[in-house]
């Protein structure tokens, strides 16, 4: 249960230092990129308010014999939505939801599409994570802003069908990886790799121009999988949150973590509450847009010793 309980915790510090707006219709979503050949994606939301999943990137995979969703945004009326945009691109049937992990703002969407005939996979872990959260999530998901309007319609479901290290699905003409390479912005996080066109989904392992949420985090193991994305044959990479980005977006989300662990520790370490050391770290990292006032509960997060103020 910690990692939903800290994710609250931030939403609601969010909420409080007014970054979102609560109860004003968010701009319609930009829709569906086209990354490449049968590949789309939601990109860098503007506005990443409750309304529109905070931002949160989804997108689709067509093959020959069927589509493969890549995550399914914060609630029913979100999926509803991203379903009729890709019934607008594609009339082929939706075989595979993949989950990149349990967060809500990336899951919340699922049951909509096993209505469909979709079968949900996921990491081992990601599944063990969603499924004890599962009784409370819907409830604390309104400490983050979703109202009773928004979560209209919405169920919890989880993966039916999961994976250790490596799965394969193939579309007929087109073969989508699933990979993990350990621990990360989660312990059940993925990567979802398209050979064919060299495009790799990294849900939350990459944030471009967004400060991540690391409260579920594992530093080194997070560097690590950077290091192993950097070193796969990619020309696109969608992020969890923010724009297309490139092997460039890898390198200063390693150097953002690299250098709030640096800070985080020493700082800690001499007694500074965590909005200071977040206000060092901010200053020295990779400069990011939006969600300033995670790191503050990412600092308390990851460095419980260090003062609140």
């Amino acid at each position: 249960m910690k990692k939903f309980m800290l994710f609250a915790g931030l939403i609601f510090v969010f909420m409080a230092a007014g970054s979102l707006a609560i109860g004003e219709e968010a701009p319609r979503h930009p829709g569906l990129t086209k990354i490449a050949e049968g590949i789309y994606s939601y990109l860098d939301e503007k506005n990443p308010a409750p309304s529109s999943s905070f931002g949160a990137n989804a997108g689709i995979i067509i093959g020959k014999e069927g589509i493969v969703v890549v995550d399914t945004l914060i609630s029913s009326k979100e999926a509803q939505r991203f379903i009729n945009e890709i019934k607008a691109i594609s009339d082929k049937p939706i075989r595979y939801v993949v989950n990149t992990h349990e967060h809500l703002d990336h899951s919340l969407g699922n049951s909509d599409f096993i209505r469909l005939g979709a079968v949900v996979v996921s990491h081992a872990n990601c599944k063990k994570n969603a499924e004890a959260a599962a009784s409370t999530i819907l409830q604390k998901a309104k400490n983050y802003g979703l109202t009773d309007e928004l979560l209209q319609g919405t169920k919890v479901a989880t993966a039916s069908l999961t994976f250790n290290n490596r799965m394969e699905i193939d579309l007929g003409d087109r073969k989508v990886e699933l990979i993990y390479t350990g621990a990360s912005h989660t312990d059940g996080s993925i990567l979802v790799y398209v050979p064919d066109a060299r495009v790799i989904f990294a849900g939350d392992i990459l944030f471009t121009d967004v400060h991540p949420y690391m409260g579920d985090g594992e530093i080194k193991g997070w560097t690590n999988v950077l290091d192993n994305i950097s070193a796969m044959d990619i020309v696109s990479i969608v992020p969890g949150h923010g724009p297309l980005s490139t092997k460039k977006d890898l390198q200063e989300m390693r150097q953002y973590l690299l250098t709030f662990e640096r800070i985080g520790r020493e700082l800690s370490a001499q007694g500074k509450d965590s909005n200071y050391i977040a206000a060092e770290i901010i200053k020295a990292a990779p400069k990011r847009q939006f969600f300033e006032v995670f790191v503050a509960g990412n600092v308390a997060a990851l460095y419980p010793q260090a003062p609140k103020q």
